[in-house]
C-alpha cells in the first residue's frame, strides 16, 4: 500500500479535485493510539489498488492543523482514527475507531 502523505492544508484542495476522477480517502491515525494502531493496520493488510481509491495518511499528532481543518472542510466531527471517503469534493462516508474496514470503504465508493 501506498500512502500519500497528508500534511499541509492547500493539500486538501487537490484532494476535491482529485476525488472528481477517482475516489480519495483520508486516513486519520494518532501514533499514540493503540485503537488507531491496529484499525491502520487492518486497514493495509486488507487494502487492494484495485479498488481505485486514493490512500492519504494524516498523521494528526504531526498536523493537528490539518486534521481540524479536514474535519472543517468535510463537516464530519474529528474521531481518532478515522477514515473519509471523499467523491465529487464532498465526504460521502466516514468511519472511526473499530468501525473501520477497507471492505466497507469498497462498498461505500459512489458509481460515477
Amino acid at each position: 500500500m501506498n500512502w500519500n502523505k497528508l500534511q499541509d492544508n492547500a493539500q486538501l484542495d487537490q484532494i476535491r479535485k482529485e476525488s472528481a476522477e477517482q475516489p480519495v480517502l483520508i486516513f486519520k491515525h494518532s501514533i499514540r493510539c493503540s485503537i488507531s494502531s491496529t484499525a491502520l493496520s487492518r486497514m493495509e493488510r486488507n487494502w487492494s489498488d484495485s479498488a481505485g481509491i486514493k490512500p492519504y495518511y494524516l498523521d494528526l499528532i504531526s498536523f493537528r492543523s490539518v486534521s481540524n481543518q479536514v474535519a472543517e472542510d468535510f463537516g464530519v466531527p474529528h474521531q481518532s482514527p478515522q477514515v473519509l471517503l471523499i467523491q465529487n469534493g464532498e465526504c460521502v462516508y466516514d468511519a472511526s475507531h473499530f468501525d473501520i474496514s477497507f471492505d466497507e470503504v469498497k462498498q461505500q465508493v459512489v458509481s460515477a
